[in-house]
């Protein structure tokens, strides 16, 4: 049973605000504004800041204090510039808490890096690697997207429904991608399908025909993309098109994105995939919320933002404390049950009832429930490209 002690004297004395003490808390987002997702930063960065609006304006969080997003730019790509631009959220702004990194390279060093040393929690919204499973955190980081061990199953059952026997597949040359790779092999070997090849692409080239050639001589029923939809992974579809190497593809979470289609036109009509999404009622009221601020609640990981701001926010009140000492060992409790379950829209009275000592269930806009190492349990909403657009065909 979760007790929150904020009114005691014990919760009180911890390092950082209390519930006396007003304060302006900032916040980093750090995800990739520039790099291989660049066009999903948006409606991500826009996401948390959304969350952090709504807590600050309940003013509810510890006796009135307000959460000041401070935006950083990781790359998604470069691990160092990331790390750099890390620090300077924990040293030069002053951050409580991260929300980010995005990408599983980056993420992993900022943890080791930055976050660890400096006692700084982290809730990703989109690092997928099965290593930060196991990674040593020190309890300080979270995740609100599932791993890729569970994707791997997902993508294997889309395609085994979908009849396919045999893929070839790629991978962007990083953590992410190896690890994703790895994981759809043997989860659609394990069903009973051949993986005819399974080879890594560089990011950033101007011609991918050596790829294309040598994954098209392996054949395959259908070539399944595990890369960034803005780099490497749209540019093996194009030149897999351009030479009739393959006309379907299978697109993973880091290809699903308005900008894959737009960019590929009518010839990725047909393609399929998954990204981690949820039918949930906090889903349908983000979507919501999310339009009526201007931007796409559907767009690739936005809800998975929303999420981990909103749990940085909800931590610090369950723990009396914007301390990240204090508040991270709160963050599994208010985002499990038991306890009355806050949707998207219901900051406030989440804040309300952890101030009044009553445990809370923190569902967000993607039903959270944060499992072993303080990951999302994960459910994913599989995609057709039609018309050339993503279009939503079911939830897994």
């Amino acid at each position: 049973m979760k007790k929150m002690l904020l009114a005691s004297a014990a919760a009180l004395a911890v390092t950082g605000a209390s519930a006396s003490a007003q304060e302006e808390v900032k916040v980093g987002i750090l995800i990739g504004f520039t790099g291989p997702i660049e066009s999903l930063a948006p409606a991500m960065a826009a996401a948390a800041e959304l969350a952090a609006k709504e807590v600050s304006d309940s003013g509810k969080l510890l006796g009135g204090s307000t959460i000041a997003p401070v935006r950083a730019d990781s790359t998604c790509g470069d691990a160092a510039a990331g790390t750099a631009a890390a620090e300077r959220l924990v040293t030069a702004d002053a951050v409580r808490g991260i929300v980010g990194a995005d990408c599983s390279g980056v993420t992993g060093a900022v943890l080791q890096n930055v976050a660890r040393p400096n006692g700084m929690v982290m809730i990703s919204p989109s690092a997928t690697s099965p290593a930060l499973s196991t990674a040593e955190d020190d309890g300080l980081f979270f995740r609100t997207a599932p791993s890729d061990a569970r994707e791997g199953e997902v993508m294997a059952d889309i395609l085994t429904d979908k009849g396919i026997r045999s893929i070839a597949l790629t991978y962007t040359n990083n953590d992410y991608g190896k690890g994703l790779s790895e994981a759809i092999a043997a989860a659609f070997t394990a069903k009973g399908g051949t993986v005819t090849i399974n080879a890594a692409h560089e990011d950033g080239k101007g011609d991918y025909s050596a790829e294309v050639a040598a994954l098209a001589a392996a054949g395959g029923d259908v070539l399944v993309v595990a890369g960034y939809l803005d780099q490497g992974g749209r540019g093996i579809i194009q030149a897999a098109l351009d030479t009739g190497a393959f006309s379907t593809f299978g697109l993973p979470g880091g290809m699903i994105g308005d900008s894959l289609p737009a960019a590929i036109g009518d010839g990725l009509n047909g393609s399929f995939g998954q990204i981690a999404g949820s039918d949930s009622q906090g889903a349908a009221t983000f979507e919501g919320m999310a339009s009526a601020a201007g931007f796409d609640g559907t767009s690739a990981y936005s809800p998975e933002s929303y999420d981990a701001m909103a749990l940085v926010a909800l931590a610090m009140q369950a723990a009396g404390s914007t301390d990240p000492a204090a508040y991270k060992d709160r963050v599994m409790e208010v985002a499990n049950a038991p306890g009355e379950k806050i949707f998207p829209g219901e900051l406030a009275k989440g804040l309300e009832l952890l101030a009044a000592g009553t445990d809370i269930d923190f569902e967000g806009a993607t039903a959270v429930e944060l499992i072993g190492p303080g990951e999302s349990a994960g459910r994913y909403r599989e995609i057709e490209v039609r018309d050339g657009r993503n279009e939503t065909v079911g939830f897994r």
